[in-house]
């Protein structure tokens, strides 16, 4: 499922370009889930609490207070993965979209066939990106995670949370499954924990230190643990 978010302050424009773009995923046969934005303020209060929730960005460049620029840069410093398209009737800021690694930059009413190429680029980056990302899903959310951003992966039971740098997420799996799908610069300390090699800040006998936090790591994983730390280490 492809996450689009539309920030606009005009009402009509929203509705007009989500319509296109239903249309234009309905034809692909994909699903997608649309949040709208009345400022560029909404948009940055919501991806504050909702970080790696989205994957593609619609913003209108002419808004109140802050802009369409603003908030791409604003949005850009939070999430190095969310794909940026600036839609406007002003040409007159075109390059400025590149200082933020945007897209594309659409005239308004943006076209079916510019959209279309919108979606084939998004998509093609999402399918290279996967190696830079771990995805889950809970409930009807999906996340992309950027690995850089991940200290490490928690089990309770079958609850799973990554903690990042920035905020934690929580869903549904084994941490053995989770194992299998990171890779080795992931390592199991102990039964209940995997860490992310290059955010360790320090190793003891009987625990590990990253992003502040003190994790216990087992006996019997020790030696493991240890020797693929110090690999992933010399590895960086």
């Amino acid at each position: 499922m492809l996450r689009i978010g539309i920030c606009d302050d005009v009402y009509d424009a929203r509705l007009q370009l989500r319509w296109s773009l239903e249309r234009l995923l309905e034809q692909r046969g994909m699903e997608a889930a649309f949040v709208e934005f009345s400022s560029g303020e909404a948009l940055l209060r919501w991806m504050g609490a909702h970080s790696g929730e989205i994957d593609l960005v619609f913003l209108d460049m002419k808004m109140g207070k802050v802009d369409g620029m603003e908030t791409a840069r604003r949005l850009r410093q939070a999430d190095a993965f969310v794909q940026l398209v600036f839609v406007t009737s002003y040409t007159d800021r075109v390059f400025d979209g590149y200082s933020v690694g945007a897209l594309g930059y659409l005239i308004k009413p943006a076209k079916q066939s510019d959209l279309d190429d919108i979606l084939n680029r998004t998509l093609s980056f999402l399918y290279q990106a996967e190696e830079k990302t771990y995805v889950c899903r809970y409930g009807d959310v999906t996340y992309r995670i950027p690995y850089q951003k991940i200290r490490y992966f928690a089990s309770e039971r079958r609850k799973i949370t990554c903690v990042t740098s920035d905020r934690s997420f929580t869903f549904y799996d084994k941490l053995d499954n989770v194992a299998a799908q990171v890779g080795n610069r992931f390592v199991r300390i102990h039964q209940r924990y995997l860490v992310y090699a290059p955010a360790v800040e320090c190793v003891s006998a009987t625990e590990v230190r990253i992003g502040g936090e003190t994790l216990p790591m087992s006996r019997s994983m020790r030696q493991s643990a240890m020797l693929a730390l110090t690999r992933a280490s010399l590895e960086d």
